[in-house]
């Protein structure tokens, strides 16, 4: 299948499951009805796949990825829904303890997924202040300004970043500076 890419439509013929139709193109595969055993993923890498009829996608058609990272980046920057971030399975059940350097003082314990929950709510925040100064009627020369000060500020709360299951949800700062 390295010479042709088949399109939404096409007909295949897989060699364990039988014939099917492409019914949905991801980055990295197939999502194919099969006529016998129903739809399956299939990674565009496998080479055994027979091309059928191949029917041509438009090299205009939004595929799914795409509509949904376009309806993320819509819904960060006109709502104030937050995403479901998971925190890093070490940290369930933790507890963080405060202990004041006056001994008068009692310690105070906060239960890290209280505390993580909070840290998050500050990163989506400050997403939204981002999204409103990239709209604003401000001057470029205002935007940047604040832009990077958004920077600095998530660059000051990468220390959280362990706390963070994935990757992807983590702080990341000026790089380099």
């Amino acid at each position: 299948m390295a010479e042709t890419v088949p399109g939404v439509g096409s007909r295949i013929k897989h060699p364990q499951f039988g014939k099917g139709v492409i019914i949905q193109i991801r980055s990295d595969a197939y999502e194919i009805s099969f006529i016998d055993i129903g739809v399956r993923i299939i990674n565009r890498s496998f080479e055994g796949l027979e091309i059928i009829e191949a029917v041509e996608t438009p090299s205009d058609l939004a595929t799914y990825e795409k509509l949904e990272k376009g309806l993320i980046r819509v819904l960060r920057q006109f709502s104030d829904v937050q995403e479901t971030v998971p925190m890093g399975g070490k940290w369930t059940g933790g507890k963080l303890l405060l202990v004041p350097g006056d001994k008068s003082l009692k310690e105070k314990e906060v239960p890290v997924d209280v505390f993580f929950h909070k840290i998050v709510m500050v990163r989506d925040r400050m997403r939204v202040l981002e999204q409103k100064i990239n709209t604003s009627a401000l001057t470029d020369e205002e935007k940047v300004e604040l832009q990077q000060y958004i920077t600095r500020v998530y660059g000051s709360l990468t220390t959280f970043n362990i706390l963070f299951k994935n990757k992807e949800d983590q702080f990341v700062g000026e790089k380099g500076a």
